[in-house]
């Protein structure tokens, strides 16, 4: 089957290293920053759970081995116009960043949208073999009908491709530690996953630290996006966006996986990304909980030693990136 898509090979891959900080030194940090926000708040260093376990969902078990943040492309290739040709090739590039063995790659992108014809989120859960094989347990979630009702579906294994934005944590999906991350009942104003990068960003300061990983809302509910088709008239202000986006209150389980970083880098970096999937039809962009009260997250994160930029934007703008 001939896919459209940029050829990976001329594609510009830029990389940097990160500051690494000991998983027990970020559990303090991170601690500290969830005690503010969450009524109760622990953080572990410990084994990774089996991440193929029915309740997490993905297709390989754990986050270890190479940890890699990788962003392809960005907001500016959807807005204020989408650039249509910006179709990418997961698996060579993740291969290209990686190099030998297997690959584990979770995270948040926009979707292969001619397999839906339509644009699309895509939640991202997808392993690459040492023979090159792709299993992906991915999934597009996508506004449909009259009623613009959330519509979650697989994305099957023969299609490698997500287009014009993604932010991936990728691995070995080796068991080994990780944080290991449990808050209930929001207090403050900040997103569960804002809380953490902001912790780490007041404490680590111009030394750039990068998690990636999975969490899970296990109660209450979550304002998620989708995002509706291709808008026709050009988007440049952020209420413009909103205006365009589908928003929709999701219920739990949600299932979130995608990276946070605490600075640009200088490389235009996106500063936290995470998508969901549900077990049922909801799936999309992660906002913040809607049920503060009841809240229940876990989560289970690893610290990355380098970040990864491919095709970044000449021409940017900060529009489209909440």
């Amino acid at each position: 089957m001939s896919l459209s898509q940029l050829k990976t090979s001329q594609l510009i891959f830029e990389e940097k290293p990160l500051h690494v900080p000991k998983l027990e030194e970020l559990q303090n940090v991170i601690q500290g920053a969830l005690k503010k926000n969450f009524a109760s708040a622990s953080v572990s260093v410990g084994d990774c759970p089996d991440l193929k376990a029915p309740q997490y969902g993905l297709v390989e078990s754990g986050l270890g081995g190479k940890p890699t943040l990788l962003e392809v492309g960005g907001p500016p290739y959807l807005l204020p116009l989408v650039q249509r040709d910006k179709l990418y090739n997961i698996k060579q590039i993740t291969r290209k960043v990686q190099g030998p063995g297997k690959i584990f790659a979770v995270g948040a992108g926009a979707g292969p949208y001619p397999i839906r014809s339509s644009n699309c989120e895509g939640i991202y859960n997808l392993s690459v073999n040492d023979k090159d094989e792709l299993t992906n347990g991915s999934y597009t979630a996508t506004v449909r009908g009259e009623h613009e009702e959330c519509v979650l579906e697989r994305i099957p294994s023969t299609e490698p491709r997500c287009a014009l934005l993604l932010n991936l944590y990728l691995s070995r999906g080796e068991a080994g530690p990780v944080l290991k991350i449990s808050a209930k009942q929001r207090k403050g104003e900040l997103n569960f996953i804002e809380c953490i990068r902001k912790g780490l960003e007041e404490h680590y300061g111009d030394q750039v630290v990068g998690l990636g990983g999975i969490f899970v809302i296990k109660k209450g509910a979550a304002h998620q996006h989708v995002m509706r088709d291709f808008s026709k008239t050009p988007i440049h202000t952020d209420d413009e966006v909103n205006e365009w986006l589908k928003f929709y209150e999701m219920p739990a389980q949600l299932n979130a996986l995608g990276t946070l970083v605490t600075k640009e880098h200088d490389l235009d970096l996106r500063l936290q990304h995470f998508h969901s999937f549900s077990f049922s039809n909801w799936g999309g962009h992660y906002h913040y909980d809607t049920t503060p009260d009841i809240v229940e997250y876990e989560a289970y994160l690893n610290v990355a030693e380098r970040v990864v930029r491919v095709d970044k934007p000449l021409d940017t703008h900060k529009v489209g990136r909440d």
